[in-house]
């Protein structure tokens, strides 16, 4: 197997970590404060200027036709300074991914260069529902159609980037009757739409400077040709991209977990005690250890599973390992730099509580840990002859 980068996926790689340095790091505390939201909106124009908002979309709609590997990384460098810039950067690539895969001409024309040049400031998807969160084919927002027009009516939960998305992509039920999963469609609705309002945002545990909103859906008309792909045909769809997205949650997880080790051992190597250095302490390097192992494998996963993407393969098995690993490698990688600050890593003088909070959610969000451990079983089985 071939490990290396090419220069163009290293050439990004760079500039996405130059911008992470320079741009993102500075105000990740502030955004974990709650401050910063009109430095925060720059720095996703100044991403999208750099063509970091359409990694895999086509040249042709103003995307950047990097690929997966190239995205992955991305966030990776993204993560490891702000995760909330991070995750926000993810759902973006994965709106424009979906319009590029079943959109219609019109719809990649009108709406994937406003994706990618920050037109729109972030793209969003309102799949989770109150009752529908690890089971989405449970949703129950309906969308009626009215000559031509759809009418969109119900309410989506814990939407990433819900309060400053231009466009949301929306999962609604459009065959009651249909077997559960088989009466849902996917619509393309502009933020703007009458009908269509933004909760106030949740009040997060991490990744605080992404907001996460409820969003409202009452007698919102869209036209008809909003449909994304065939009617009824939208659970199908949505269980496509949750894969794609799961190799963003997994980069998104090294990132910060990555962050997490530099810091605990650049602190390891200066606190001393018992007049040693931290890291002279064998037990102490052990943790070391075991956490680099961690982060290099969740690497080797997500660059296997972003490949597989790139190059027409399967991969949903491998999305769901990367994730799987790589947010439960976050968890233990922040724990550990917490362990090795001692009592001040529980401070926020340092960063590493604050990573910590961030890492939490990769558990949970596109699909709990419990869920990917169900996908890679079935997977498996399905692959045994």
């Amino acid at each position: 197997m071939e490990f290396a980068l090419s220069d163009e996926e290293g050439l990004i790689r760079e500039a996405a970590r130059k911008i992470a340095s320079d741009r993102l790091a500075p105000l990740a505390e502030a955004l974990d404060r709650g401050e910063g939201r009109s430095e925060f909106l720059a720095n996703l124009k100044t991403l999208a200027e750099n063509g970091f908002m359409a990694l895999n979309v086509r040249g042709e709609f103003g995307g950047s036709e990097a690929g997966t590997v190239a995205f992955a990384l991305t966030l990776e460098e993204l993560a490891a300074a702000c995760a909330s810039t991070a995750v926000t950067t993810s759902v973006t690539n994965m709106v424009g991914e979906v319009i590029q895969a079943v959109g219609s001409a019109e719809h990649k024309t009108a709406y994937l260069p406003k994706l990618a040049d920050g037109t729109y400031a972030a793209g969003a998807f309102c799949l989770t529902e109150a009752g529908a969160g690890s089971d989405p084919a449970g949703m129950r927002m309906r969308a009626r159609r009215d000559g031509d027009s759809y009418v969109l009516d119900g309410q989506k939960i814990f939407i990433t980037s819900g309060e400053y998305a231009g466009l949301f992509v929306v999962w609604a039920v459009t065959d009651p009757d249909a077997p559960k999963g088989k009466g849902i469609s996917v619509f393309l609705v502009p933020a703007d739409t009458p009908g269509v309002s933004v909760g106030k945002a949740e009040k997060k545990m991490g990744q605080t400077g992404s907001a996460t909103n409820t969003i409202h859906f009452e007698g919102a008309r869209i036209p008809a040709s909003n449909l994304m792909g065939r009617e009824n045909d939208g659970f199908r769809v949505a269980v496509g991209e949750l894969a794609g997205g799961r190799i963003g949650v997994a980069a998104v997880s090294l990132g910060i977990a990555r962050a997490a080790m530099e810091a605990a051992k650049s602190y390891a190597k200066e606190r001393q005690q018992f007049g040693q250095a931290l890291s002279d302490f064998q037990g102490l390097q052990w943790m070391i250890a075991d956490r680099e192992l961690d982060l290099h494998a969740s690497r080797l996963l997500i660059l296997d599973a972003a490949a597989r993407k790139d190059r027409g393969e399967p991969f949903a098995r491998e999305a769901s390992m990367a994730k799987l690993f790589a947010s439960e490698a976050a968890h233990r990688c922040t724990d550990t730099a917490i362990q090795i600050h001692g009592g001040a890593g529980y401070c926020r003088d340092f960063p590493v509580e604050r990573y910590a909070r961030d890492a939490r959610i990769t558990r949970i969000y596109e699909g709990t840990s419990e869920i990917q451990r169900l996908i890679i079983a079935r997977e498996t089985l399905r692959q045994t002859v």
